[in-house]
């Protein structure tokens, strides 16, 4: 994971990397972060403010490399077995990376989610939004994406919580299944979809229909959230 620049931030960040890979979160100090990278404190703290700015670095670095490191794979023609490609693609990132994944997901914070946080959520919403174009989504685009974010999360965090030798790759499994079950329906099969999936996929596409007015459009988001709901 190692930058290609050399400059004293990327150096600061590869270094905080390492330790956190080798030795866990609390291994992460400015004093360590600072002789590892050869910096002074003074030179972590103008690049990082403290040290949750550093760790929320450390993280969307972390996170970006494993995205550069994957080779992008077409989306298939059914969206439901892409988000369960994904699922499966989250859990195994966690429980290869522990130090990392518990950094972005089991870092008490208040407020806005760090920037990998962030960005992992906008690719899953990425995932539920081609479902509910579908027509295929059973609620709300919201709720299905906060529902397997916090379901793929908590069963990540579960396992890496679990000593090697007594995960079960069932439990992945089972909870994967469940939520998509809770949040998705089969391929329509020669007819229409029911009233809450087409509403959710009207839902979606709204923002990209030009022929209401702003009043309307408004109107017609609240029915359709209404339906979905």
């Amino acid at each position: 994971m190692e930058s290609d620049d050399g400059s004293p931030r990327a150096r600061i960040i590869d270094a905080a990397l390492e330790l956190l890979a080798r030795d866990g979160q609390d291994a992460v100090s400015t004093r360590a972060v600072s002789a590892a990278a050869g910096v002074q404190p003074p030179t972590l703290y103008r690049f990082f403010g403290d040290k949750d700015g550093l760790l929320d670095a450390v993280a969307a670095k972390g996170f970006s490399d494993y995205l550069a490191t994957k080779t992008a794979s077409p989306h298939s023609d059914d969206p439901v077995r892409d988000l369960r490609a994904g699922w499966d693609v989250h859990v195994e990132f966690g429980l290869a990376n522990p130090a990392l994944f518990l950094l972005m997901y089991g870092r008490p914070r208040t407020g806005a989610a760090s920037p990998a946080g962030a960005e992992a959520f906008r690719v899953l919403a990425g995932h539920i939004e081609r479902i509910a174009e579908a027509g295929r989504l059973r609620v709300a685009e919201g709720l299905a994406a906060s529902l397997v974010h916090a379901s793929g999360s908590g069963v990540t965090l579960s396992l890496i919580a679990t000593p090697e030798d007594e995960r079960d790759p069932a439990l992945s499994v089972a909870a994967r299944e469940a939520v998509i079950a809770a949040i998705s329906t089969d391929p329509p099969a020669g007819r229409e979809p029911g009233p809450v999936s087409a509403a959710a996929a009207l839902r979606t596409s709204l923002p990209r229909i030009d022929a209401l007015t702003t009043g309307e459009n408004a109107l017609m988001a609240e029915w359709l959230d209404r339906i979905t709901r």
